[in-house]
């Protein structure tokens, strides 16, 4: 193929292996004699030439929207700097710790979990193995590299939101254990306290599925009257609290204000139209790739934390309190 594009065989063999150098020319001319001549890339027999891999690994659940659309953003973000993705799936059935080995069979370069419930230890000693990147996770002293958004304030921006509004009667439900859960919980709280609403803090049991939403709003249906504003741990829960509500009858906004936090891809659907707060996929993406690479590439061994803004956005479900 070499001499078919009259260019050197490492040329050639950087643009196969989509290694950044080669001019765009180049890479078209060398892209379009493969295709000619129906060539594809032998990975494995790659990988064992170059002794590497570049592969990162990245740990999603199936079950979280938001999670999607962070691989997608970390596979743009990881072609840019010529490495690929390995994606392992944690489910109900498959944990954690199963997903991670997977990755390191795959000999993935680096590991980037998103939303990891690993004890700090775990995650820490893991990371002799191979870099990780925690995404979506505050983990205090960590020995690792970290991005996230404040979730604290986050939920904080929706009750002040709400607040401004003229609500006052404000419900969150919870996303159940876990150090995420923790902190959109105390930011809730804090969020209320700092309004003079102590005694209006209420928080019912939930998860991060739109089933939790759904039997929160049940329960809030059974009581003698309702909350005006309702605030869930993340979008698909509020979904579930919408569904529970408009079977109900109860109007969105008109009776009852539903909020939810991550901005992922279901919450723009003209159908929910939903109010939430965005943690920025892609930034968070490019972030936690970049950590990754300098690991790997630019031999950086002290560990940094990334802690990004989240923005309030606002759409159909919240309105002024009747």
């Amino acid at each position: 193929m070499a001499a078919r594009v009259g260019l050197s065989t490492a040329s050639v063999s950087l643009v196969l292996r989509g290694v950044p150098g080669p001019s765009e020319r180049t890479r078209q001319r060398v892209l379009k004699a493969a295709a000619d001549l129906g060539y594809q890339v032998d990975r494995t027999a790659s990988t064992l030439a170059s002794r590497r891999s570049r592969l990162l690994g990245v740990m999603v659940d199936i079950h979280r929207p938001f999670h999607a659309e962070l691989v997608e953003h970390l596979h743009t973000a990881a072609e840019e700097v010529g490495y690929d993705l390995v994606l392992s799936t944690q489910t109900r059935t498959r944990d954690e710790h199963t997903a991670t080995e997977t990755l390191l069979a795959f000999r993935s370069e680096a590991l980037i979990l998103l939303g990891p419930t690993a004890p700090a230890d775990t995650l820490a000693t893991l990371d002799n193995k191979a870099p990780v990147v925690a995404v979506g996770r505050r983990i205090a002293d960590a020995a690792l590299d970290v991005v996230r958004t404040a979730d604290d304030d986050g939920v904080g921006q929706l009750v002040d939101h709400l607040v401004g509004l003229g609500h006052r009667e404000i419900v969150y439900v919870d996303g159940g254990k876990g150090v995420i859960a923790t902190d959109r919980r105390r930011g809730y709280r804090t969020a209320m306290r700092r309004h003079g609403l102590d005694d209006h803090i209420r928080i019912l049991h939930g998860d991060h599925t739109e089933a939790a939403g759904e039997r929160a709003a049940r329960k809030l249906l059974e009581g003698d009257s309702l909350p005006t504003a309702v605030l869930t741990y993340n979008d698909p829960s509020a979904i579930g609290v919408l569904a529970a509500l408009a079977r109900a009858g109860v109007a969105v906004p008109g009776e009852v204000s539903v909020a939810g936090y991550d901005d992922d891809a279901l919450s723009r659907l003209s159908c929910f139209n939903l109010t939430t707060v965005s943690q920025n996929a892609e930034e968070q993406a490019q972030h936690a790739v970049t950590a990754a690479v300098e690991r790997l590439d630019q031999d950086r061994t002290e560990p940094r934390e990334v802690v990004l803004a989240p923005r309030l956005v606002v759409r159909g479900t919240t309105a002024a309190p009747a």
